[in-house]
């Protein structure tokens, strides 16, 4: 294998075609035992901008990396390519896809700033969603749904996206000014945007396709805006259709009642969950008294209902002890096996302070919990630390 050569310099074939998919080069350099790929032109576009890098192949071998290193740019391939000469090609999907979404994105950016005078801050195109940031910290979502509109009025217009190379001191009108010397790749949309980029980008506003705004989220002083264009609207819109066919299916209505079919079930929902807590708790005060009807007082006249169960949570019994303590002098004793838990209540003139109680006798075995002194609980590592902590309070 020929030494690396990495002084060579790449020619961007993407900077004047974003749509050729095959190209031939030449391997200029090789690094990482032959993983790392440098070829003097290339049609792959790097990580850059936002936009994620393509996929492809060189010579037959998976690209899974393009990494732009300045003058140069690196090739990260599945295994080794021997050639000098190489066939390359682009994953054209991927490529388009992202074509679509970052033309996307400059359109939704001009709309902002020509409708409203909200500025972008960032743009991100990931592989389900694309997000930009813009400068507000504070945006309607009536707003939205307007530029939005306008946006997909632009995709019908066709308008023409045209890339101009242009010298950085003599370059007008840009929607954000660039801090680049030299030459500049100016994106326009006829009528629209001028933008400095180096992203890949559609030839015309009709090929971004459907454009649908999906979210608005605060971001510290920005707001995002989740979008998605073209391929992505469509086969989202086509989820959301079906997800809303099935609840329309399963509530046996028309698609467009969903929303009024869902409002009632769950007001329903709520009715029902108020009337199951009320009876739950009409239960645990009937379980309460006859608990404490049911128990025999000791010599101070103090009734100690105690109930365990083999697993649960103490919740589960807290109205029940509520409802003993109401009574004249009772103590409530509740014991969960698993997790190793334990519940203890007390009437007001009981003579006993749950909370002091309990947390001694848990100090003293190693567990954690207290309360106030009518109500307290705690848990323990294991079975002899509970057995512990119950004998200690049913004999106090």
């Amino acid at each position: 294998m020929k030494a690396a050569n990495l002084n060579g310099v790449t020619e961007r074939l993407y900077y004047t075609d974003s749509y050729l998919r095959d190209f031939h080069a030449r391997v200029i350099g090789r690094a990482d035992n032959g993983r790392r790929i440098y070829l003097d032109r290339t049609a792959f576009y790097p990580e850059s901008g936002g936009q994620p890098h393509d996929l492809g192949a060189i010579a037959g071998v998976p690209l899974v990396g393009v990494e732009d290193e300045g003058e140069r740019i690196a090739h990260v391939v599945d295994g080794p390519v021997e050639a000098e000469e190489v066939h390359c090609r682009v994953d054209w999907s991927r490529r388009f896809d992202h074509m679509q979404q970052h033309s996307g994105q400059h359109l939704l950016s001009a709309i902002f700033v020509e409708r409203f005078g909200i500025s972008t801050v960032s743009f991100h195109l990931g592989q389900a969603s694309s997000t930009i940031d813009l400068d507000t910290a504070t945006l309607e979502p009536a707003r939205v749904l307007e530029a939005e509109r306008f946006a997909n009025e632009a995709v019908f217009e066709n308008r023409p996206l045209r890339v101009t190379f242009e010298d950085a001191a003599e370059t007008r009108d840009l929607r954000k000014p660039s801090e680049r010397a030299g030459t500049l790749r100016i994106v326009s949309i006829e009528g629209l945007d001028r933008s400095a980029c180096g992203g890949t980008h559609v030839s015309r506003t009709g090929e971004i396709g459907p454009i649908l705004v999906r979210r608005l989220d605060k971001i510290r002083n920005t707001t995002r805006i989740e979008f998605l264009c073209g391929g992505r609207a469509v086969a989202r819109a086509r989820a959301d259709f079906d997800a809303l066919s099935r609840a329309a299916q399963a509530f046996s209505g028309a698609l467009d009642e969903v929303p009024a079919l869902v409002a009632a079930q769950l007001e329903n929902a709520r009715t029902s969950d108020k009337l199951r807590r009320k009876l739950e708790a009409d239960l645990a005060q009937y379980r309460g008294r006859e608990l404490y009807e049911s128990t025999v007082p000791d010599g101070d006249g103090v009734r100690r209902v105690f109930r365990r169960l083999p697993a649960g949570n103490l919740e589960e019994m807290r109205a029940t002890a509520q409802s003993v303590t109401a009574q004249s002098k009772a103590v409530f004793i509740g014991a969960i096996d698993q997790p190793p838990s334990i519940l203890l209540a007390v009437s007001t003139d009981a003579g006993l302070d749950a909370g002091q109680l309990l947390k001694a006798a848990l100090t003293e075995a190693g567990g954690r919990g207290g309360g106030n002194p009518r109500l307290a609980q705690g848990s323990v590592s294991g079975r002899d630390a509970m057995e512990s902590v119950l004998d200690r309070i049913r004999t106090t």
